[in-house]
Order: structure tokens, then C-alpha cells, then sequence
């Protein structure tokens, strides 16, 4: 049974040398997201309300990115793990078309339609007064994060890639100096320090732009100065021509993987409109404690990455199927096991965390119990977080389809719909 679930000091070894750069990345990005959150929330309910509604609104097309880099990353890995370099050229290319295509439609969404969108999130309980600040907030928030979206998306397309080829520091490091540039312009920018105007949501909303331009910067710079080592850049730009038949199978294995992604981050935004419903505490009170809990699940989230960068490649290098299957039992257990922790810290952290914050004792209650709930969860969650990325590296994107964004839409969401109405 032991020999089954745990691996050799070498195997965990060699996982941790791809998890581990993600895990920092990922646990800085939060660590400083939650920084960002706690300086708007230092400003008044309000502010930090209307920059997490948007936040909310703006998940879906940032989760549909995700799904448009993962779906061809599939190949990507594959492709780097077969020292195919041509095969990785023509997957970046289909990345970034795919990416840009995404950003434009949701560009235009959120400049028709932002009123629209954001009042959904604004129906429940509270005074008319309280809604029109929320409201107004965050308009001005979203029309500065506008302006980081395709920067947002080609750096997504260029870690994807870098990770998918086994180079996990560089989106380390640009990571880690975008979000220094992030928090320390957030400072700056939100109270007005060094001379600068106190901007509020609109200086929270510049930093972060900032920032992606940095971290797009360092991750596009650093790969085409390194052409030795990612043979992939050679001639990128010099044609965006892709066989046809791969753009199908990308099309065929990718776009599952991208409608996943926008009907779960959909379902997801369309939960918290149903929260939202119960009062505008509510919606304070979540903002609160998917900070503290999004902090603490990043580790469960790069572990699932890291399964899936190391089954990926593990195909393309042609590997027996009792081997891979060996490996990916093993990474699954640890995942579930190393969640125990977090679980454990997110609990122990539900009764001070939302202290921080300038707000009421009503939503520091509701907060509390969301964390505590959260963190009861977390097991299951790094379980089925491992298995998904096990699952999309092996190409079954249709499973992970329905077990994933179908269950939220099909039931998640019909059930808070029901529970929150009547």
C-alpha cells in the first residue's frame, strides 16, 4: 500500500523541482493580491466591494486564457518532451491568436456592458445609497483594468510555454517583480505617497496594469534573449502559419478546455450573484475570505500544474502506461496530504484574518464561517484539482468538461439559485 501512494526521495524530488517555482509564483501573486485587497479595504467597504465585483466579472475572461493557453499547452508539452521545436512554435503561434481573439471580445463586453454586469452582483439587501458606491467604484476600477488585459494574456501565453518546456523560474522571477512592482505602486498610488495623488480604486487598478506590462516585459525579453535554450522562438514571429490538421486537433482536445473554463469561472461568478442576493454584507464577506483562502490553496493549485506539466511530458516521451499511471497515483496522494496543512492554517486563521479589515462586525462573522467552510473543503478540492490536470494532459478534455464546469452550472448553481430566492 505504501509503495503504491508514496514515492522515492528522487521521485519527489524531481516534482518538487517543477512545483515548487510555481508554488512561490503563485504564492507571492496571492500573498501581494491579498496586500492589494487588505490597502482598498483599509479605504472602506465600498471600494474594496466594487473592486471584488469586478474582480468577479473580470475571472471569466481571464479563466477563458487559461483554457486557451492549458488546451494547446497539451500539445505544447508534449511536443517539448519529444524535442519537437517546430511543433512548439506552431501551439505558441495558435496560443496567441486564440488569446487575442479572447481579449477583443472581452474588451468590448466590458466596455458596453460593465454597468450592466456589475449591478447584477448589487440587488441584495442595503440601501440604494450603498449600491450606487459600489457601483461607481467600481466602473472607475474597471475602466483603468482594461488597459491590462493583453498584456495579462500574451504573458500568460509565454509562461505557459516556459513552464511547458520545463523552464519553471523565469515566471518564477518575473512573477515575484511584477507583483513587488504591483504592491509598491499600489502604496503609492491608492494613499497618495511620495508626492503621487491618493487615486483610491483607480490607483489599485494602475498598479496592477503596471505590473502586467513589467511582468510581460520580463518573460517575453528573457525568452527571445535565451534562444539556445528555448529553440522555439527561432523564427516565431517570421510567419503565423499552422498546419491545419493540428489547428483541428487543438481545436478538437483545446476548446473543451476553454469552454470549461468560461462556463466554470461563469458559474462561479453567477454563485456569488446568488450570495450576493442574501445583502451587500455578503458580498464583503466573501471578498474577505476567498483572499485568505485563495492565498492558502495556491500550493494546491501549482501541485495540480506541476501533475500535469509531469504526465505531459511523461507521454511525450513515450513512457509505459503502468509507469505514468504509478507516478500520477503517487502525485494525487501527495496533493491530498499537503492540503491537510493549509486546511489546518486556514482555519486556525478564520477568527483573526478578517479583523484586518476596516468593516463591520457582521461581515467579519460571515467571513469567518466562509473561511472555516472553505478550508473543510480544501482536501477534495487539491484531490479533484490533480485529477483534472491529470486527466487534460492525457487529452480527455471532455471528461474534465462535464465533472468540472457542467457540475457547477448543472448543479451548483441551480441549487444556490433555488436556496437563495425561495
Amino acid at each position: 500500500m505504501l509503495d503504491k501512494y508514496i514515492g522515492d526521495k528522487k521521485f519527489y524530488k524531481n516534482f518538487m523541482l517543477i512545483a515548487i517555482p510555481i508554488m512561490i509564483q503563485n504564492l507571492i501573486s496571492n500573498f501581494v493580491n491579498m496586500l492589494d485587497n487588505i490597502m482598498v479595504g483599509q479605504v472602506g467597504t465600498a471600494q474594496m466591494s466594487g473592486v471584488s465585483v469586478v474582480n468577479q466579472v473580470l475571472l471569466v475572461m481571464n479563466m477563458c486564457i487559461f483554457g486557451a493557453t492549458s488546451g494547446a499547452g497539451i500539445f505544447t508539452a508534449q511536443f517539448a518532451g519529444a524535442r519537437n521545436y517546430e511543433g512548439v512554435r506552431h501551439t505558441v503561434r495558435f496560443k496567441i491568436l486564440v488569446c487575442l481573439l479572447i481579449c477583443f471580445a472581452g474588451i468590448t463586453i466590458y466596455a458596453s456592458y460593465g454597468r450592466e454586469l456589475i449591478m447584477l452582483f448589487l440587488k441584495g439587501e442595503g440601501s440604494a445609497q450603498e449600491a450606487e458606491q459600489y457601483l461607481s467604484y467600481g466602473l472607475k476600477y474597471l475602466a483603468v483594468m482594461l488597459w491590462g488585459i493583453i498584456p495579462f494574456a500574451l504573458s500568460n501565453v509565454y509562461f505557459s510555454t516556459l513552464r511547458e518546456n520545463e523552464q519553471t523560474v523565469v515566471p518564477m522571477v518575473a512573477g515575484i517583480i511584477a507583483v513587488l512592482t504591483n504592491l509598491c505602486f499600489n502604496y503609492i498610488l491608492i494613499f497618495g505617497k511620495f508626492g503621487a495623488p491618493a487615486m483610491g480604486v483607480e490607483g489599485a487598478a494602475l498598479a496592477t496594469v503596471i505590473s502586467r506590462f513589467v511582468e510581460l516585459f520580463i518573460a517575453a525579453g528573457w525568452t527571445h534573449a535565451h534562444a539556445k535554450q528555448m529553440p522555439f522562438v527561432k523564427g516565431l514571429y517570421s510567419s503565423f502559419r499552422i498546419p491545419m490538421s493540428l489547428v483541428k486537433s487543438m481545436m478538437v482536445k483545446g476548446m473543451p478546455l476553454v469552454l470549461n473554463e468560461g462556463f466554470w469561472s461563469g458559474g462561479m461568478a453567477m454563485l456569488n450573484q446568488c450570495y450576493s442576493l442574501r445583502g451587500l454584507s455578503v458580498v464583503a464577506a466573501i471578498n474577505i475570505s476567498t483572499t485568505i483562502s485563495n492565498l492558502l490553496n495556491c500550493s494546491v493549485i501549482a501541485l495540480g500544474n506541476a501533475v500535469g506539466i509531469i504526465t505531459g511530458q511523461k507521454l511525450g516521451s513515450g513512457a509505459g502506461e503502468e509507469e505514468v499511471i504509478s507516478s500520477t497515483r503517487k502525485l494525487c496522494a501527495f496533493a491530498v496530504a499537503f492540503s491537510l496543512f493549509f486546511a489546518a492554517l486556514d482555519i486556525a486563521l478564520s477568527g483573526v484574518f478578517p479583523h484586518i479589515y476596516n468593516t463591520s462586525l457582521e461581515v467579519r462573522i460571515l467571513a469567518s464561517d466562509f473561511i472555516r467552510i472553505f478550508a473543510i473543503f480544501m482536501p477534495f478540492i487539491a484531490f479533484t484539482n490533480a485529477a483534472y490536470f491529470t486527466l487534460r494532459s492525457g487529452g480527455k478534455t471532455m471528461v474534465t468538461f462535464l465533472f468540472d464546469s457542467c457540475f457547477v452550472c448543472c448543479v451548483s448553481v441551480p441549487v444556490a439559485y433555488v436556496l437563495s430566492r425561495f
